[in-house]
């Protein structure tokens, strides 16, 4: 059994220790998480561990808007241009998929069927579903690391 003193000092020590940002904690190995919240909704989302995902995570939390592109997509415009990138084919997407549009400096959050495009970094995907893509419309919209 642990006495109040070893309690409190245990305690204390715990305090004054340095916390770990989540891009510290990134470096150890930990996924790259972030909730995204608009209009009623809130979704999670895993990134892969490729570059311009490293630089995203290293940007939030941010402020953006989300908006309606084409018929499968809503897009967000980013601060800036993310500048670690490769474009690497892929011809496996699928709804839920997170990416970025490297010549317009968005990023795109897929609801439907799509293809691989020249300058599309795929990012990551959404945890669970993607249904509250499916709500039309502009809304702001903050993403936070978890």
């Amino acid at each position: 059994m642990i006495d109040r003193r070893s309690a409190i000092v245990a305690m204390v020590a715990m305090a004054s220790a340095p916390a770990r940002s989540q891009a510290q904690s990134n470096k150890m190995g930990r996924a790259m998480k972030f909730k995204m919240t608009f209009s009623v909704y809130e979704m999670t989302a895993t990134l892969d561990g490729n570059p311009a995902s490293r630089e995203l995570f290293g940007l939030l939390p941010l402020d953006l808007k989300i908006e309606d592109y084409s018929a499968n997509e809503k897009i967000a415009y980013l601060p800036r241009k993310l500048t670690k990138h490769q474009d690497v084919p892929f011809g496996d997407g699928r709804p839920g998929d997170i990416a970025y549009y490297a010549p317009w400096g968005n990023l795109v959050f897929y609801h439907a069927d799509y293809r691989y495009s020249r300058g599309l970094i795929r990012l990551g995907r959404f945890d669970v579903g993607f249904e509250p893509l499916l709500t039309r419309g502009a809304f702001p919209l903050r993403i936070i690391p978890i």
